[in-house]
C-alpha cells in the first residue's frame, strides 16, 4: 500500500512540475528579422525548429535566433511569410527536462509581418515590396 501511495505521489508531483513549467514563462518578448529556415524535426517527438536572421545595422552580419514552434497553425503562418520581414512573439521556458518539448527554450506563439524597418531610433523606412512578375505576351 505504501509503495502505491509513493508512486501516486511521484506521479502527481511530476504532473504538477510539467504543468508548471509548460504554463509559466520565464520571459516573453519579440524578435524581428527574416525566417530562412523552419523544419519539423525529432525522432519520437516532432517539433518545428527554426531560425530567425536578425540584422542590427545594414551591412552587419546577421545574428541567428533559434526557436521552437509547438502549434502547427503558427508554423504554417511562419512558412507562409518566409522571405518577408517578421516579428516573432515568443515565451521562454526554463526547466524542461528533455528535448521532446523542443530543442530550444524559446517557443514562438505568434508571427507578424513587419511593414517598415527601423534604421535608428526615430528613423523608419518602408520595407521593400516584392517585385511582381511581369505578364508575358502569349505568342510573342
Amino acid at each position: 500500500m505504501r509503495i502505491v501511495l509513493a508512486l501516486v505521489a511521484v506521479a502527481l508531483l511530476s504532473a504538477g512540475y510539467f504543468w508548471l513549467v509548460l504554463t509559466w514563462s520565464y520571459s516573453t518578448g519579440e524578435r524581428a528579422g527574416w525566417i530562412p529556415k523552419l523544419s519539423k524535426k525529432g525522432w519520437a517527438c516532432k517539433t518545428w525548429e527554426g531560425e530567425l536572421a536578425m540584422i542590427s545595422m545594414p551591412g552587419a552580419t546577421p545574428e541567428k535566433f533559434y526557436f521552437t514552434v509547438r502549434d502547427d497553425a503558427v508554423a504554417q503562418r511562419a512558412n507562409e511569410v518566409m522571405g518577408k520581414r517578421v516579428t516573432l512573439h515568443y515565451e521562454e521556458k526554463v526547466g524542461l527536462p528533455t528535448s521532446c518539448f523542443g530543442e530550444t527554450g524559446y517557443f514562438v506563439t505568434r508571427v507578424t509581418v513587419v511593414d517598415e524597418m527601423q534604421l535608428v531610433p526615430g528613423v523608419t523606412v518602408p520595407a521593400p515590396m516584392p517585385k511582381l512578375a511581369r505578364p508575358t505576351a502569349v505568342g510573342a
